[in-house]
């Protein structure tokens, strides 16, 4: 019987670590978003212009030698931008975290660490996080003399939870 019940305490004592260890990388991962940051999140976005909680920090202000503005935008879980333009278009790389990305009139994307997305001039488009992953990216405005944003419409719950056919 002693052999039995090292046995049972052993496997116990196993089946406690296993869960704790898993407990512990549970709490890394909701930690991940943070840890993974280039930059701090920055200021709070502007409520007008997003859904949820968007943290925005700029990089390079624009000037009339450059004529380009950087930043980085933290999407918390389930944060979205509304719909926009950019009269140069924009670029991003996401440097954290997985989200969404859409141009008017084509499928929503799922866009994630190490991705590079051109949003074409004057196309509406939007991006943000999804419902499980905080989004970080870091955004190039060129050409500003064209202008930088014009701000639009809040994305729908439907258009932010319509996925891709192809996904």
């Amino acid at each position: 019987m002693k052999t039995n019940h090292s046995t049972l305490g052993l496997l116990t004592a196993s089946v406690f670590a296993i869960l704790f260890l898993m407990g512990c990388q549970n709490q890394d991962s909701e930690k991940d978003d943070e840890q993974q940051a280039i930059f701090p999140k920055g200021e709070p976005g502007p409520a007008q212009n997003f859904t949820g909680k968007a943290w925005a920090l700029g990089l390079v202000n624009n000037d009339s030698t450059y004529q380009t503005v950087v930043g980085n935008v933290y999407f918390e879980p389930g944060a979205r931008s509304n719909w926009h333009i950019h009269p140069a278009g924009q670029i991003l790389i996401i440097t954290a975290g997985v989200g969404y990305h859409q141009l008017k009139g084509q499928p929503r994307q799922t866009i994630k660490k190490g991705d590079v997305v051109q949003c074409p001039p004057n196309v509406m488009h939007w991006h943000g996080a999804t419902p499980d992953s905080g989004l970080h990216q870091m955004y190039i405005l060129p050409n500003t003399e064209k202008g930088i944003v014009k701000w639009l419409h809040p994305v729908s719950d439907e258009e932010y939870n319509t996925p891709n056919p192809g996904e």
